[in-house]
C-alpha cells in the first residue's frame, strides 16, 4: 500500500460519501487539515481519482508561496485550461472578477457534477482565497463538491486564519489527519523488510514520528542495503531521502520554528552526551543492546486496518478552532510504552525550559510550550524527566541539525549558556553548554567551568571534570590562571587518563611566569608524575631547578627540599643523597628543614634501626606542636603517621591520616596523597582488616599511572593469601613483572608479598628469593629495621623448610636485635616467635612462651592478632613436640578461635593442621567465608546485600529484629567484614575454608 494511504480508509469514505451527495445536487466544501507530512496531498489525489471513477469532473490547482502576488492564481489552475478563461481580462475588479468566475464555473454543471481539488490553500494568494471561501457558501445548492487540504500545525510564529474561520459549520466538513500510529507504521517496516529485530522496527516507528513522508523517505534509504541498526546520523542515509524530508518539514514550519527546533535539538544533543550527567541517549532512543530476531513477526500490511485506528471526523456542529491542529491520541503497542506516549497524551511542558528556549532564540515562551506540545503529541518528541521534550529518535535530531552551520550552533550554545547562568542553572550543565561554544572572552566563562570542574572532582568524577578545564584552556587567561589551570588538569590528566597525558602540562606549568606558590605547586605535581613513572632523578632535578628562583622564600625553599626527600624514596641511590644533605642540613641549622624535614629525619632514623619507638613518637609529637607552613604540613602529618603506624599506635596514625587527606586537594598531584593512602593500608594490615585491603582504594592504582604494583597492591596481596583466596592471589601476582619494574619500596613491599604467597604454597626456595632480594633492595636504601618490612624472619622460616637450621638461626637473632631496638611487640614478638622456631628444644619454647607473653600482654591496647595467632600456632606445636599436649592443644584451640574472629583462613587451617598432628580432635568452630554461613545466615545476608533494613529482614522472614542483628553479626565475623557496604563483595567472592 502505498505509504501516505495508511489509516486513511474511512476518510475516502467520507469523502466519497460527500461527492454522492455533490452528485445528488448539494454540494459542500470538505476541509483536510493536517500537519505537513501527514499525507494531505495523496489524500487529495486519491479522493479526485475515487470521484472521476464515480463519473464526476474533477479540476484541480495546487497552490504554492510563489504565486501569492498574483491574484486568482489558484483558481486561474481551476478554469484556466477553459478556453473562456480568455474574457477575465475584460473584468474590470476583483469584485466583478470574482463574480464573473463564480458564473464560470456555474456554467461547467451543465455536464457531470464537479469536485474541485485545491491543494494547500494555505498558500494560496488572497484573491483565490475569498473566492473559494465565497463559493463554499454557494455550493449546498449546486452539484459541485470543493476538496481542499490545509497546513495546521501548531508553529513559533502564530499562523493566518484557516480558510473556514468565517464560515458556518454546516457548510463545510473538516476532517484533521492524525499521524500514523506505531502499529501500522511497524506492520509496514516488517511489510518491506521481512523478519528484522524488534528494535530495528521500534528505530524506525521513532525515526518517522508517525509522518507518513518521514516513513516513506526512511524506507527508501534503508532499502538499499539493510544496515545491522538504523543509524543515528542521517549521513549514514543514502541517497538522502530523509534529510530532504525533514529540511523541506522545517521550510514549511518557517525560519522561528527552525530555530526553535534546532536549538532544541542542539540542547538535547549536548544533554545526551556521555559527559553530560543527563539522561543518556540510550533512554532517548540511544544504542540498545543487540536483540535476537522477532520470532512472531507481524503479517504483512493489512490493507484494512482497524477502524479503531483510523483519523476521526469532527463532529459537525462542532465549529474548527481557528489555525489549531487536532491529532487525537496515537496507540502505542505494548514494546512502546515506553515512549511517554498514553490515551491521556503526553506530560506537561516545564515552563522553564520553554522559558530557556525563548531565551535562547527570541521565540515567545508561550508559544515555546504549545509548540513542545503539539509537537509531542505528533510523535516527533518525547515526553522526558522534569517536563524536558527531546527528539523521538537521534535521527531526528540529527537531521535537524544537519542543515545548521556549525558556527550558528555554536553560538546558539553559548546563548543557551548565558541565559542558563542568568536563571540559576547548575555550574555543570551551563559548563555543558559552553564545551560546546566557541570562545567567549568574558570571565565569566571560566568561573563556570573552574566551578563544574570542582563539583565533578568532589564528586568523585575526575573524568567528568577534564573536558571543563580543557575548555578554560581555550579562553584568554593571564599566566598565573593559565599555570594553576594547567597543574591542576595535568594532575587530572596523569591521574584518570595516562601519565604521558598530564606531564606535558605539568611541564608547561612550571615555566610559565608566577607567583611562587604556584610554581612551587606546579613542579611538586611535575616531581610526582615523574617520580611515579620511575623518573626519580629527574623527578628530583624539576624540584632543584627552582631553587635559584626561592632565594626570598625560605618556606617555600623547604617545602621543595622535603618533596625532593619524598620523592627519591623512589629510588636508593637519589634517597641517599637526599638524606646525607637533609641530615647535614639539620646538624648545622635545624630551621633549614623545619619541621616536616626533622620528622623526616625521624622517619629515616626509624627505618636505619637507630631509633627506638617512644623516643622516635616523642620527637614526632612535639613537631606535630610546632606551627608550620600550609604547604609543609601533608608532608609533616603524613610522616608523621607513618612513624604512628610503626609505632602501634594506630588510633593516632589514623587521625593523621584523616587530618593530612582533609588538607589534600584532589585534583592536584603531590607525594603525599599516596603516601598517606600507603599509611592507611599498612594500618588496616596491622589491624588484619582483610577485607578494607581487599576493597579499599589502595588496591586499586589509577589507570595507567604507575608501572609497577604498590604498597596498596602488595597488602592485597597477602590479604588474598590470608583469608585462603589463593588462586585470586596467584593471578594478582602474575600480573607483575618484577624484572622491568623501576626501583622503589613498593615494589619490594610486593617482592616480600609474593614470597609469603610463594612460602604458603609450598614453594619455601622461590619464597626465599623473594625475601632476599626484598631484603637487598631494602638494605641499600638504608631501610634495615623489621618495623618495615620483616624479610628477615620470613627467610628464616624458609631455610628451616630446606633444612638449612644455621643460617635460619643467624637471620632470626638479627631479626630480634633489630627489633629490640625500635621495642615495640609487634617486631619484637614475632622475631622471638622465629627465633624460637629456629632455635629448637627447651630454649625455643622458652623463647615461644616469651612471644606469645609479650603480645598478649599489649594485645589488650593494640591490635595484634596477626601477630599473636601465628605465636600461639608456634608454642603449641612446640609444645606438642614437648609432650604437653592438653597445653598444646589450649594453644592452639585459642589461635583457631582468633583466626576464626579476624577472618583468617589459612591461619585457621594452619591451626586445626597442628591439632591434628597433635592427636586432638577437630575444632567445634566454623570455618570463615560464605561458605560457613548457616542458612538462615546466608538469606538474611543476601537481603541485606539487596538494601533491605533489618526492620524490613525482620517482617519478611517473620522474626524478631533482635534475631536478625544477632545473625548479621555473626555473618560480618565470619566474613571478616565490618560494614554492610562490603556484604555483595564478600557474599559474592568469598569462599568457606
Amino acid at each position: 500500500m502505498y505509504v501516505p494511504l495508511l489509516e486513511r480508509r474511512q476518510t475516502l469514505e467520507l469523502v466519497a460519501a460527500e461527492a454522492a451527495r455533490a452528485r445528488a445536487g448539494t454540494g459542500r466544501l470538505v476541509l483536510l487539515r493536517g500537519a505537513t507530512g501527514t499525507g494531505r496531498s495523496a489524500l487529495l489525489e486519491a479522493a479526485a481519482e475515487q470521484a472521476e471513477k464515480a463519473g464526476m469532473r474533477v479540476l484541480r490547482a495546487r497552490c504554492s508561496p510563489d504565486d501569492t502576488a498574483l491574484p486568482f492564481a489558484a483558481v486561474r489552475q481551476l478554469l484556466g485550461p477553459q478556453s473562456e478563461f480568455s474574457e477575465e481580462r475584460e473584468v474590470p475588479d476583483e469584485r466583478a472578477r470574482g463574480a464573473w468566475l463564480w458564473r464560470l464555473l456555474r456554467s461547467f454543471t451543465a455536464g457531470p457534477p464537479l469536485l474541485v481539488a485545491v491543494d494547500d490553500v494555505h498558500h494560496a494568494d488572497d484573491a483565490s482565497r475569498r473566492w473559494l471561501v465565497d463559493a463554499a457558501r454557494r455550493v449546498d445548492r449546486l452539484p459541485v463538491l470543493l476538496v481542499v487540504t490545509e497546513r495546521s500545525q501548531y508553529d513559533i510564529e502564530a499562523p493566518s486564519a484557516g480558510l473556514a474561520h468565517t464560515l458556518s459549520p454546516a457548510l463545510v466538513r473538516t476532517l484533521t489527519l492524525a499521524p500514523l500510529s506505531a502499529d501500522s507504521t511497524a506492520r509496514l517496516v516488517r511489510s518491506d523488510f521481512g523478519t528484522v529485530p524488534r528494535a530495528w522496527v521500534e528505530d524506525c516507528v521513532r525515526a518517522s514520528a508517525g509522518s507518513p513522508l518521514l516513513l516513506r523517505a526512511l524506507l527508501d534509504d534503508l532499502r538499499g542495503t539493510l544496515p545491522a541498526t538504523v543509524p543515528r546520523a542521517s549521513a549514514a542515509l543514502y541517497p538522502g531521502a530523509y534529510q530532504a524530508a525533514l529540511s523541506w518539514w522545517l521550510d514549511s514550519a518557517g525560519p522561528a520554528t527552525t530555530e526553535v527546533a534546532r536549538v532544541l535539538a542542539a540542547l538535547d544533543d549536548a544533554s545526551s552526551a556521555p559527559d553530560a550527567r543527563t539522561p543518556s541517549e540510550s533512554s532517548n532512543g540511544g544504542p540498545r543492546p543487540p536483540q535476537p530476531p522477532d520470532p512472531d513477526p507481524d503479517p504483512a500490511l493489512d490493507p484494512d486496518p482497524d477502524p479503531e485506528m483510523e483519523t476521526r471526523p469532527e463532529p459537525e456542529p462542532e465549529p474548527e478552532p481557528e489555525a489549531q491542529p487536532r491529532p487525537r491520541p496515537r496507540p502505542r503497542p505494548d514494546d512502546l510504552a515506553s515512549d511517554g506516549f498514553s490515551a491521556g497524551g503526553a506530560a506537561p511542558v516545564s515552563g522553564e525550559f520553554a522559558e530557556l528556549l525563548g531565551g535562547v532564540t527570541g521565540a515567545d515562551p508561550a508559544r515555546v510550550v504549545g509548540w513542545l506540545t503539539a509537537m509531542t503529541r505528533l510523535g516527533f518528541l518525547r515526553s522526558g524527566a522534569a517536563g524536558r521534550p527531546s527528539y523521538a529518535h537521534p535521527l531526528l535530531r540529527d537531521a535537524v541539525l544537519s542543515g545548521w552551520p556549525v558556527a550558528r550552533r555554536r553560538a546558539a550554545h553559548r546563548r543557551a549558556a548565558e541565559v542558563m547562568l542568568r536563571r540559576g542553572e547548575r555550574a555543570e550543565t551551563v559548563a555543558g553548554q559552553l564545551l560546546r561554544a566557541d570562545a567567549v572572552g568574558e570571565p565569566w566563562v571560566t568561573g563556570v567551568l573552574l566551578d563544574a570542574s570542582a563539583v565533578a572532582v568532589h564528586a568523585g568524577r575526575t573524568t567528568d571534570a577534564l573536558p571543563y578545564l580543557r575548555r578554560a584552556l581555550d579562553e584568554p587567561l593571564p599566566d598565573d590562571h593559565r599555570q594553576r589551570l594547567l597543574t591542576e588538569l595535568g594532575s587530572l590528566e596523569y591521574a584518570t587518563v595516562r601519565s604521558s597525558a598530564g606531564i606535558p602540562r605539568l611541564a608547561e606549568a612550571v615555566r610559565l611566569p608566577g607567583v611562587p606558590q604556584d610554581r612551587v605547586r606546579a613542579a611538586v605535581a611535575l616531581g610526582t608524575a615523574l617520580a611515579g613513572r620511575g623518573e626519580a632523578r629527574a623527578a628530583v632535578d624539576v624540584l632543584r631547578s627552582l631553587d635559584s628562583q626561592l632565594t626570598g622564600h625560605p618556606d617555600l625553599a623547604r617545602t621543595l627540599q622535603i618533596a625532593s626527600a619524598l620523592l627519591s624514596d623512589q629510588d636508593h641511590e637519589i634517597r641517599q643523597e637526599v638524606y646525607r644533605w637533609l641530615r647535614e642540613s639539620a646538624a648545622r641549622s635545624p630551621h633549614l628543614v623545619g619541621s616536616a624535614g626533622q620528622a623526616l629525619l625521624v622517619r629515616y632514623e626509624a627505618t636505619a634501626g637507630l631509633l627506638p619507638a617512644d623516643a622516635a613518637m616523642t620527637r614526632v609529637r612535639a613537631l606535630l606542636a610546632e606551627p608550620v607552613d600550609p604547604l609543609a604540613e601533608p608532608f609533616l602529618l603524613g610522616t608523621a603517621a607513618a612513624v604512628a603506624q610503626w609505632a602501634d599506635e594506630l588510633d593516632e596514625a589514623e587521625r593523621l591520616v584523616g587530618r593530612g587527606l582533609a588538607r589534600q586537594r584532589p585534583s592536584l598531584l603531590h607525594p603525599m596523597h599516596r603516601a598517606l593512602l600507603n599509611v592507611r593500608a599498612d594500618i588496616a594490615a596491622a589491624r588484619g582488616d582483610h577485607a578494607r585491603l581487599l576493597t579499599g582504594p589502595e588496591a586499586r592504582p589509577s589507570s595507567g599511572t604507575r608501572l609497577g604494583p604498590g604498597n596498596g597492591q602488595a597488602h592485597a596481596l597477602v590479604a588474598l593469601v590470608e583469608t585462603g583466596r589463593t588462586v585470586e592471589a596467584r593471578r594478582l601476582a602474575g600480573g607483575f613483572d618484577l624484572r622491568d619494574a623501576k626501583d622503589s619500596w613498593e615494589v619490594n613491599r610486593f617482592l616480600y608479598a609474593r614470597g609469603v604467597l610463594r612460602a604458603t604454597g609450598g614453594d619455601p626456595a622461590g619464597a626465599l628469593d623473594d625475601f632476599l632480594e626484598c631484603g637487598r633492595r631494602q638494605s641499600a636504601r638504608d631501610v634495615v629495621s623489621p618495623v618495615v618490612t620483616p624479610w628477615r624472619s620470613a627467610s628464616a622460616e624458609c631455610r628451616l623448610a630446606l633444612g638449612r637450621p644455621r643460617e635460619a638461626l643467624e637471620l632470626a637473632e638479627e631479626e630480634l636485635r633489630l627489633a629490640q631496638v625500635w621495642n615495640t611487640p609487634r617486631p619484637v614478638g614475632r622475631a622471638l616467635r622465629v627465633l624460637g622456631l629456629a632455635t629448637g628444644g627447651r630454649r625455643g619454647l622458652e623463647l615461644a612462651d616469651e612471644a606469645v607473653r609479650v603480645l598478649r600482654d599489649a594485645s589488650a591496647d593494640v591490635p595484634l592478632d596477626t601477630e599473636l595467632i601465628p605465636a600461639l600456632i608456634a608454642q603449641g606445636r612446640q609444645l606438642t613436640a614437648a609432650g604437653e599436649r592438653a597445653r598444646a592443644r589450649d594453644c592452639l584451640r585459642e589461635a583457631a578461635e582468633r583466626a576464626e574472629r579476624l577472618g583468617a583462613v589459612r591461619l585457621r587451617a594452619d591451626a586445626e593442621q597442628a591439632l591434628r598432628e597433635g592427636g586432638a580432635r577437630r575444632t567445634t568452630t566454623a570455618l570463615t567465608g560464605s561458605g560457613a554461613l548457616t542458612g538462615s545466615e546466608r538469606r538474611i545476608a543476601e537481603l541485606a546485600a539487596e538494601g533491605r533494613t533489618n526492620t524490613e529482614i525482620a517482617e519478611l522472614l517473620h522474626l524478631a529484629r533482635r534475631t536478625v542483628e544477632t545473625h548479621l553479626t555473626s555473618t560480618y565475623r565470619k566474613l571478616g567484614i565490618r560494614r554492610r557496604g562490603e556484604l555483595p563483595t564478600a557474599l559474592g567472592g568469598r569462599q568457606g575454608g
